[in-house]
């Protein structure tokens, strides 16, 4: 893989995000060039931009990791710019890969571009067996929305790419702002305030049997990069996750552990669950990625990530 990349001319969107920020070192540490646009200098929301930001940084693979998100919050008051921002930066970012005839695209996507009535182990085959949910249909189908324009610039321009499929990632790095976080975020602020507070017991929604799963942030760079590399199919998606399901009472439980909080956990089982299980099913993955399956387990990760968020705290409440 470093043979691969050194020399390599690599422009990440959102390179300094949550996840851009661990792109760039991977990538950087295997010899590539890397450049990350900044909004102040190119406004990826205007194609103009977009062709000058490619133009003046030629590259030969455009890793598009910017997006505009955040939890519940942000979906139900925003969903208008949720929607706006990320469908027009991804239209013109791959327009101006084609205009500036870079050599490949590799598009992040989510797995909240799923069918919301799907559950269990989601394949790359039910991407499009029915609509996102509707929490999330703002932000999930502009990501979708990039296979299909993937797939119509491979046919008519030759333009290559690649569309990835991310569960939930957690780790170093993240943003624990309450209208930013998503759930392992949220839950490790509450669980490290808690503690400091020494607060009596945490509140805790739902009866914790709902399944998800969890990707520690450098395992999926990882993957990402190996993808970037080995993978060609710009008709078919690639899900990028563990296949490892993670009830949130486990989740609960470990970061309970891994703080040493000593209170009471209190279930509030009037709150609703959602969906009872969705996993991606990374069969597809595995076998594209030469038996690659991540190596960081739920505690590993968990504990670096605690104790990152203690060391950082104050910049990772702020941060987005």
């Amino acid at each position: 893989m470093r043979g691969f990349w050194s020399g390599k001319r690599v422009t990440i969107t959102g390179g300094a995000g949550f996840l851009g920020q661990h792109l760039v070192k991977r990538l950087e540490s295997y010899g590539a060039k890397v450049f990350v646009p900044r909004q102040r200098n190119y406004n990826l929301t205007a194609l103009d931009a977009c062709v000058k930001c490619l133009l003046e940084q030629p590259c030969d693979v455009l890793i598009h990791a910017a997006a505009y998100y955040g939890g519940i919050g942000i979906n139900q008051t925003e969903p208008g710019t949720l929607y706006y921002s990320n469908l027009v930066m991804g239209a013109n970012l791959m327009e101006a890969a084609r205009l500036a005839k870079v050599g490949k695209v590799v598009n992040i996507g989510t797995a909240c571009s799923y069918p919301g009535y799907l559950e269990g182990h989601l394949k790359e085959d039910d991407l499009w067996a029915g609509p996102c949910h509707a929490s999330v249909v703002n932000y999930g189908l502009t990501k979708k929305m990039l296979s299909v324009q993937a797939q119509a610039y491979k046919k008519q321009y030759g333009l290559d790419a690649i569309h990835l499929i991310l569960t939930n990632l957690y780790g170093p790095g993240d943003s624990y702002n309450p209208d930013r976080s998503h759930v392992v975020a949220a839950l490790v602020r509450k669980w490290v305030e808690a503690d400091l507070a020494k607060a009596p017991s945490i509140e805790v929604w739902g009866t914790g049997k709902p399944v998800r799963e969890f990707i520690y942030v450098e395992d999926c760079a990882d993957a990402i990069v190996l993808a970037a590399e080995k993978y060609n199919d710009v008709a078919t998606p690639l899900n990028i996750g563990t296949g490892i399901g993670t009830s949130i009472r486990e989740l609960v439980e470990t970061i309970n552990g891994v703080t040493g909080y000593g209170g009471k956990l209190v279930w509030n089982t009037d709150k609703p669950d959602g969906a009872m299980m969705k996993v991606l099913d990374v069969t597809r993955m595995k076998s594209v990625l030469d038996g690659w399956t991540p190596p960081t387990t739920l505690k590993s990760g968990l504990s670096k990530t605690i104790a990152w968020y203690r060391a950082n705290k104050a910049q990772a409440d702020a941060k987005w």
